[in-house]
């Protein structure tokens, strides 16, 4: 069973925890993450979900995502699910969420960073991940057009890849 912490809808934390899939009064939120990463190339990292994730199954998404654990920061959380699903140990510290998103459970902190992986030294969580690539804009948007990418709004992944470059990542 995993525990998450509780915030109101100002992010202020309610001092209890709640099973993370179980159900939550009105006015208790939750806090997931997900990590961009992009290559010097102006790629991103995406990951292929496993095909017996619940949500998803087997569709490509961002570089890494999922719950932050009670009593973790965002950045923590952050931190653990890379390593958990990737096998790499990505360092955070000093830094911030590029950009939250509130959905209806929660708020979603996405972190926007620039390394250049060695995808061949990843060690995939095989119940998680199913495998990863690195993708241009062009081929996000086209397997999302296909289906082959959660849904997020186009206009949000155009705009992640768009974040890459007002944090210097500009490949032009």
């Amino acid at each position: 069973m995993e525990l998450v912490d509780l915030y109101n809808e100002d992010r202020v934390p309610l001092g209890r925890t709640a099973e993370r899939s179980g159900p939550k009064n009105p006015g208790e939120l939750r806090l997931v993450v997900h990590v961009c990463v992009f290559d010097s190339q102006g790629r991103l990292l995406i990951q292929q979900r496993a095909k017996k994730k619940y949500v998803w199954p087997e569709l490509w998404d961002v570089s890494i995502g999922g719950g932050v654990d009670a009593g973790e920061t965002s950045r923590q959380g952050a931190e653990r699910e890379f390593q958990e699903e990737l096998g790499y140990r990505l360092d955070l510290t000093g830094v911030r969420p590029s950009v939250t998103v509130n959905f209806p459970e929660g708020f979603d902190d996405f972190y926007i960073v620039r390394r250049d992986l060695d995808l061949s030294c990843l060690t995939l969580q095989r119940e998680e991940v199913a495998g990863v690539r690195w993708a241009s804009l062009t081929e996000v948007l086209a397997m999302h057009a296909s289906g082959a990418f959660i849904p997020y709004p186009e206009s949000f992944l155009r705009f992640l890849f768009d974040m890459r470059e007002q944090f210097g990542f500009s490949t032009k």
